[in-house]
């Protein structure tokens, strides 16, 4: 598999994280804050998922848009999202997730 995006991207928007979801089949969300350790620990984690699979990879800070943590019932982070053709198709919330680990995630069927 051709890894289309080679790099994690940073949303800041709801817009911005509808147009990321319709820029790609597959899409990992990684919902983190500021000053989390854990989400701070899982970005080298992210480089490596972007690179091993051909899923866009995206961070999304709420802070500006606190009806996304509605919307996607966000209770933690980081909070792992699964879109598949622009719908969730799966979450995670158990904090640090290994490089293998979040690759299965992502390319589960």
């Amino acid at each position: 598999m051709t890894p289309t995006h080679d790099r994690p991207t940073t949303v800041h928007t709801r817009d911005e994280l509808d147009d990321s979801l319709a820029s790609a089949e597959r899409v990992l969300v990684m919902v983190r804050t500021e000053g989390c350790t854990i989400c701070q620990s899982m970005e080298p984690i992210l480089d490596n998922v972007a690179r091993a699979t051909d899923a866009r990879v995206v961070v999304f800070n709420p802070k500006a848009d606190l009806d996304a943590v509605a919307a996607f019932d966000v209770r933690s982070v980081p909070t792992f999202l699964l879109f598949v053709d622009g719908e969730l198709v799966d979450r995670r919330a158990d904090g640090f997730v290994p490089t293998a680990d979040l690759v299965a995630f992502v390319e589960r069927e």
